[in-house]
């Protein structure tokens, strides 16, 4: 009898030559008992059975993880991450057969391995396939690269014994099959994390596809560990209530959505309702927040006309065949950087600040190039307006007043995670930066009103406000810059002993069923003796219970037992605050979460707590450079990639 293809179990046979989906009751033509058509339509719906029956990255899984304490041991190179991970996941060689010289085959045949007899072993064949896999999906490489002449002549070269896999082989076999391992195994890592954050952010590829990416972010064993959920492909419209189902979806696959804190996303409508809808808290994104406010010096008429002189400006000198030439020969001559200029763009973070920033610097040699006889006739000719000496003073003061919104920006966007707690410091240095002063001119004046305008409006929320001081006051670098810091503390001591009184109740729980087997079990009274037999009656005798009493003894003595406890565990709460407010503040450049780790000792419960907080992102930035790889992945080379191949390639690039 034929072996029947488990495409079977989705598909019902109509006829001879058509099959319908039992998923989507879509028929899809079987001609010839053809199943390609048939597992082609599966992975449309998340199933791939090639994937299913590779077993090249089994030895990638990853064994479930217990939750992990102040010492665990390191990971096993065969669940290491990136290319040289998928090299070195192979079984390890005894030092005297790694060292061993090979030995001609004339001299002796029977000693020698398979492949040095010029058969490739499977391992090894595996071995290969996973660092060709990691190769093409590392280096965001076409799939058609394994079957291009050059790439075969370079294996041949390198190995002739291994024969490369086939462009269909990766694409819908190796790729889903490392996918699945290593999507199983960040299941597993997130199984034993108490506390995650996510970001969420919206793009749209060139194929005009509109994707929806998730990245979640811990803390673990001193350090913050950010993965890539999804990238996922939307195809109905944008509003609120898709975006929170999406997102629903995702967290609810990884069993994350119990253990959310927050979630970080830009400032969009459709965002703000998602996340209401979710009723998780949302913190705006705080690089996105501070762009909003660069860009409302736009809708300043005075700051528009006089940056509009410079971009005219820029604009020739980009346009001009000629002008750029000349602009280096003048840069030559003053000891100028020879820079090109800079062109802003309106929806881009900061560009105005990087437009006048590179004007100011190149300012003689632009003044120079627009009275050179070779250019000044043709900006007469396009009526340019010249740049001034006011030009050039405005450019100035407009560089002093945003260094520090350019700066901070950069702060945010950083690739060193942000935490939640610098929102408030920035924040309030920002406050006394923008500040309106009587020696400011009319022009700086505008700028500090339009931008503190907007900025104060942000973040105004009370739970948000509370939310973030108390990640400011848990992060060991800003803890003395909260404002109203008694009652910030009160809050945090409370947040500690409704977590003590919750993991206590599951201790007593866990507790209280032991004694019930023991007394079912012990009914025997043979092994008992008379001391012990004669005990209870002794207790029963000094303890003079009214009736009342003895009705309800069980219950009072879980509440004395309850609140001694929690005297004790309350004073060692205020022992442990008393003491962090104590320790003087960290430098700046110090970790956080590496500082608390070092902590977990003398402050193990203000460690547990603060893990809590700095897991919430304070941008949205690790979305944004999940979209930076999804727009290098999506090329216009590659704009046919389905998206759900886009999904499995982007995980992986940016997780392994």
């Amino acid at each position: 009898m034929p072996k029947r293809s488990k495409v079977w179990l989705h598909f019902t046979k109509v006829n001879a030559e058509s099959a319908k989906c039992n998923i989507c009751d879509k028929s899809i033509s079987t001609k010839g008992g053809n199943t390609t058509n048939v597992m082609k339509h599966l992975t449309m719906h998340g199933i791939n059975m090639k994937a299913e029956s590779c077993t090249v990255f089994d030895c990638k899984k990853m064994e479930p993880e217990e939750p992990f304490t102040s010492s665990q041991s390191n990971p096993s190179p065969s669940t290491s991450s990136g290319i040289s991970g998928i090299v070195a996941a192979s079984a390890p060689v005894h030092p005297d057969v790694r060292n061993r010289k090979t030995i001609p085959e004339s001299v002796n045949p029977f000693t020698l391995s398979a492949a040095a007899r010029g058969k490739m072993s499977e391992q090894r064949r595996d071995q290969c396939h996973r660092a060709v896999t990691g190769f093409i999906v590392k280096g965001l490489l076409p799939f058609s690269t394994v079957e291009a002449p050059w790439w075969r002549e370079m294996i041949s070269t390198l190995n002739p014994q291994y024969q490369s896999p086939s462009r269909d082989m990766l694409s819908n076999t190796l790729i889903p099959a490392w996918y699945a391992v290593e999507i199983g195994n960040l299941k597993r890592k997130l199984q034993v994390v108490a506390d995650v954050a996510v970001t969420a952010d919206g793009w749209t590829s060139v194929a005009q596809d509109h994707y929806l990416t998730v990245t979640v972010h811990y803390v673990k064993e001193g350090s913050m560990k950010e993965n890539v959920l999804h990238t996922r492909a939307v195809y109905t419209s944008q509003t609120g209530e898709v975006i929170a189902e999406e997102i629903g979806d995702i967290l609810d696959e990884f069993e994350i959505k119990h253990k959310v804190v927050a979630i970080t996303v830009d400032n969009a409508a459709n965002m703000d309702v998602a996340v209401k809808k979710m009723s998780i808290i949302k913190i705006g994104c705080f690089a996105h927040t501070l762009n909003i406010a660069a860009q409302k010096l736009y809708n300043v008429p005075s700051v528009s006309r006089w940056a509009g002189r410079i971009r005219a400006m820029v604009v020739w000198l980009k346009r001009s065949s000629l002008a750029k030439p000349v602009l280096k020969e003048k840069q030559k001559l003053l000891g100028l950087p020879e820079h090109a200029v800079i062109l802003d763009v309106k929806n881009r973070w900061n560009s105005l600040f990087l437009m006048v920033e590179r004007f100011l610097e190149q300012f003689p040699a632009i003044q120079a190039a627009a009275m050179d006889a070779r250019l000044k006739r043709t900006i007469e000719k396009d009526r340019l307006e010249r740049v001034t000496d006011d030009d050039f003073r405005k450019a100035e003061e407009f560089v002093k007043v945003m260094k520090l919104l350019y700066t901070s920006t950069l702060c945010m966007s950083a690739e060193r995670i942000p935490t939640l707690g610098q929102i408030l410091p920035i924040l309030g240095k920002l406050e006394h930066h923008f500040t309106v002063s009587a020696e400011d001119s009319t022009f700086t004046q505008c700028i500090k009103e339009k931008i503190w305008g907007d900025l104060s409006k942000r973040y105004q929320e009370e739970c948000i406000q509370q939310f973030l001081e108390e990640s400011t006051a848990l992060d060991p670098r800003f803890k003395s810059r909260v404002a109203a810091s008694d009652a910030v503390w009160d809050r945090v001591e409370k947040e500690l002993i409704s977590r003590a009184t919750t993991h206590q109740n599951k201790g007593e729980r866990t507790q209280a069923q032991q004694p019930e087997e023991v007394n079912e079990e012990a009914v025997s009274d043979d092994d008992l003796s008379d001391e012990a037999c004669a005990a209870p009656v002794a207790t029963q005798k000094r303890a003079k219970l009214s009736a009342l009493e003895e009705i309800f003894a069980e219950e009072d003595m879980a509440i004395e037992v309850r609140a001694k406890s929690m005297i004790s565990t309350s004073e060692k709460i205020q022992e442990e605050i008393q003491l962090y407010r104590g320790l003087p503040c960290t430098l700046s450049t110090v970790n956080p979460a590496t500082w608390w780790w070092s902590m977990k000792d003398t402050l193990p419960m203000l460690s547990s707590l603060a893990a809590r907080y700095l897991c919430v992102q304070a941008s949205s930035t690790p979305s944004e450079r999940t979209f930076s790889t999804a727009g290098d992945t999506i090329s216009q080379e590659r704009a046919c990639l389905l998206p759900e191949k886009a999904d499995m390639l982007i995980f992986l690039k940016k997780n392994c």
